[in-house]
């Protein structure tokens, strides 16, 4: 499997949710099998059929999880002037032709979040931004054609409106 890039902050977010799936939602489950089990003949025991169901998924997502994890590229923040865009950084864009400007950081795969301003950088926006410069121009690939977008500023945090 190819190295998925991440920031810490994902990967300690995505250990500590595989902590919570394996110490709190595996024991959850084990009381249901326990407790279906006990209802008698399993072999209409709709409560078991569903606590197994529930099991299997439960350990196909630990299994995804710790696969994450093992294949994960950390991309430090090395506290150095932001020069490009990369994982970890904030961009704020401007379209060209509307001047409409949209912040958004950059992150893996797994951290995206359209609601927390989170893009990944596969993502076609994330993508064709990458490496940019502040007062670069980049092209982004879309339904309705492509759109413009210049570059003008990169930070760490996404800045608050007034």
């Amino acid at each position: 499997m190819e190295k998925k890039r991440m920031s810490r902050e994902g990967y300690e977010n995505l250990k500590h949710t595989l902590d919570h799936l394996i110490n709190v939602q595996r024991v959850e489950v084990a009381q249901k099998l326990k407790e279906a089990r006990s209802y008698g003949d399993l072999s209409e025991n709709a409560e078991y059929d569903e606590a197994k169901n529930e099991q299997a998924i439960l350990e196909a997502k630990i299994a995804e999880t710790q696969n994450i994890l093992d294949n994960a590229e950390i991309v430090e923040d090395t506290g150095e002037d932001l020069e490009e865009i990369d994982i970890g950084v904030v961009m704020t864009i401007r379209k060209i032709g509307s001047g409409e400007t949209e912040q958004w950081k950059i992150v893996g795969t797994n951290e995206a979040n359209y609601f927390e301003h989170k893009i990944s950088d596969e993502s076609p926006i994330g993508k064709a931004a990458l490496k940019k410069r502040i007062g670069d121009v980049f092209i982004v690939e879309a339904p309705a054609g492509e759109i413009e977008y210049e570059v003008l500023d990169i930070a760490r945090e996404i800045q608050k409106e007034a």
